[in-house]
């Protein structure tokens, strides 16, 4: 198994150097190449599963980098049943969208370039899943962060595509800081304690015997909190949220693949991954739950008023993100991470019929879809069992593991957050079945009237000729609607998105249905696979029971307003202006970057202008007038040295003269 590990992730990493050294110039290959190796990656994937679901585990490193002579800090794999799970999770999502990218990018100048970067992201996730410890996991984190800059930004000839990738990167450079500095601090409690170590099974054995308690349980709380802060910039939590919903300028598949299923789930992931070090510290629990219940409720009602179909889904995304550190935060480690799981499908599968719809009819706004059940029937149908999941409607996947964190949260007797948990469930239930029947009933709106992929074959265009000249242009701006039978063309009507699209769909639809039974499995369910532990699966009747009824209710509400027609929404403009505007909170930070972050700029840089400056020129001049002064001194006539020497001897003597006259220097 230690072989299979390591080439579970080496194979994408050999996949993005082949692409970009060799094949970066046949798009065809280098798409193949990317495939072939996810697909390798999610065989392995499966075996190394299910070696650790028969008992095997994992860990195995090399000293990397050396601290004094008695301290290394290694570069690792750990095999578990949290990196296994997560490992079927990643290369399964992967290789589904790389495939369905196969028809969603057909004819873009970056097609090469854009499975290039997937099989960079994919080798830093599958790294990041594997990490032993905490320096070798930031490596990878910052490795994802890089691609998803790369991806957001694929048609940088758009500058709202630009922006949001330069936005997410600096916005999860914040939390990163503050991971940083956990990390950092981690290392220095250790070491004080004889021991530097940032191995998540030695800090576990080191949070649960108490030794990280030695210098008092406040510095470990500040450690684990500042762990968190790089959660909350990677998995979009308030306040660090706001670089999601403009992630959703960059390609569609994108958007599953990375702000979906995989990367944002990895701050998730790392408070699962350290959940020892969390237990042992319940204030630092405590911040989690808060930010996590907030967040769901807050992202959700953001969700009500978005009529960009991608954000509707990118605010459910960040709002199940919620969920899921709600979950954690109340104690519990199986229901946070089974919501990952069973989330990472069935929002995939949104996005992807998400791109299923915008590539039929070249619009991302619910206000120019409608009627499309007719022409596009499998997408209506996958979109439909994906956002009953979402909803948490049983049997679905959703319901299970949704239902385990309400009752984790409702466990904890922390009622504001359960209120929370439980509103934006029948929030979630109306934003997203409002987007379903916009989209898919009433009368057909007509779309975009123009050929293009994902809306932006203009900027496509743009690349195309500066890369391949004109005739690369007028392909990637429509030439290949025809033959891919892909974009809509102007006068034509929507159509089913082709076989290579619609089958990842219903592949995907499968664990949307059925991955939530794993938790009834009993003494082969998921709790026992994660903890080891085989538990009952216990329903809460109350809890479950009002979850089913609040999602009824949401999804009868959005039929009676936009499937039926049979209600108006009602409209209190204040508050529609302060969901459309996302609470102004981006308003408000450009507000703080003027004000506070470019004028502290501008007084940094006059006090070194006026000040640190000054007192380095001072100097200099001072030594330049002391030369200018001295250099008198020397000038090179006989008859100046002679009269310094007469000088100089004429004062000896007066002084040797006077001095005792006077009684200096005698007794």
């Amino acid at each position: 198994m230690a072989s299979l590990a390591w080439v579970v992730f080496a194979l994408p990493a050999i996949a993005f150097l082949l692409i970009g050294l060799v094949t970066l110039s046949n798009p065809r290959l280098s798409s193949l190449i990317s495939i072939l190796a996810v697909a390798g990656s999610w065989v392995l994937a499966l075996v190394v599963f299910a070696a650790v679901a028969g008992g095997a585990r994992l860990e195995q490193g090399f000293p990397w980098l050396s601290i004094g002579p008695d301290a290394a800090l290694p570069f690792g794999i750990r095999v578990d049943s949290l990196s296994a799970m997560m490992l079927v999770v990643v290369t399964t999502v992967s290789l589904l969208i790389q495939v369905y990218s196969l028809g969603y990018m057909a004819g873009d100048p970056g097609f090469a370039r854009y499975y290039c970067f997937l099989s960079l992201f994919t080798f830093s996730m599958l790294g990041l899943v594997l990490a032993a410890n905490l320096l070798t996991i930031f490596i990878f984190w910052e490795g994802v962060g890089v691609c998803s800059y790369l991806l957001i930004g694929h048609w940088f000839a758009k500058p709202e595509a630009a922006e949001a990738a330069k936005k997410a990167f600096v916005t999860t450079r914040f939390g990163d800081f503050g991971f940083l500095i956990g990390i950092l601090l981690l290392f220095t409690i250790t070491a004080r304690l004889g021991e530097p170590t940032l191995d998540f099974a030695r800090l576990a054995e080191l949070a649960e015997n108490g030794q990280l308690m030695t210098f008092g349980s406040g510095l470990v709380t500040v450690a684990a909190v500042l762990l968190f802060c790089g959660a909350i910039g990677k998995s979009a939590q308030f306040p660090l949220h706001v670089w999601l919903p403009d992630a959703m300028e960059g390609p569609t598949p994108v958007s599953a693949l990375i702000h979906a299923a995989t990367m944002v789930a990895a701050g998730v992931y790392l408070v699962a991954r350290a959940f020892p070090l969390f237990e042992t510290v319940p204030t630092a629990l405590t911040v989690v739950a808060i930010i996590g219940g907030f967040t769901a409720i807050f992202a959700a009602t953001m969700g009500l008023v978005a009529n960009d179909i991608k954000r509707v889904m990118a605010y459910s995304t960040v709002s199940q993100l919620g969920y899921m550190m709600l979950g954690l935060g109340s104690g519990a480690l199986v229901a946070g991470t089974f919501h990952l799981f069973t989330h990472a499908f069935f929002k995939a599968l949104l996005f992807l019929t998400a791109g299923s719809v915008i590539h039929a009819i070249g619009t991302q706004d619910l206000r120019e879809m409608g009627g499309l059940r007719r022409y596009m029937p499998i997408t209506f149908a996958t979109m439909g069992f994906a956002g009953a999941a979402l909803a948490g409607i049983p049997p679905l996947s959703g319901f299970w593991s949704k239902d385990e964190v309400l009752a984790a949260a409702y466990s904890s007797g922390n009622w504001v957050l359960f209120l929370f948990a439980m509103i934006t469930v029948f929030l979630t239930a109306f934003y997203m079945f409002r987007a379903w029947f916009m989209t898919f009933f009433g009368e057909w709106r007509g779309g975009r009237q123009e050929s293009s992929i994902d809306v932006h074959a203009a900027d496509a265009a743009r690349i195309a000729q500066d890369v391949h000249g004109t005739h690369g242009a007028v392909h990637a701006a429509g030439g290949h609607a025809a033959p891919h039978g892909g974009a809509h063309a102007p006068g034509s009507t929507p159509h089913e998105s082709p076989a290579v699209m619609s089958i990842p769909l219903l592949i995907l639809l499968v664990p949307t249905l059925v991955s939530g039974f794993w938790a009834l499995l009993g003494p082969a369910s998921f709790a026992a696979f994660i903890e080891g532990k085989p538990e009952p699966f216990r329903f809460d009747p109350v809890v479950g029971g009002l979850s089913i009824v609040l999602a009824v209710l949401g999804i009868g509400l959005a039929y009676l307003i936009y499937g039926a027609r049979a209600m108006r929404p009602i409209s209190v403009q204040p508050l529609y202006e302060l969901l459309a505007h996302k609470y102004w909170i981006d308003e408000i930070y450009n507000k703080i970057m003027d004000v506070v972050i470019l004028a502290g700029a501008q007084l940094v840089f006059l006090f070194d202008l006026r000040v640190i400056d000054g007192i380095v020129d001072g100097i200099g001049r001072l030594a330049v007038g002391i030369g200018y002064t001295v250099r008198t001194l020397q000038s090179g006539r006989v008859q100046a040295y002679a009269m310094v020497v007469f000088g100089g001897l004429l004062v000896i003597m007066v002084f040797t003269t006077l001095l005792p006259l006077l009684g200096v220097g005698t007794r």
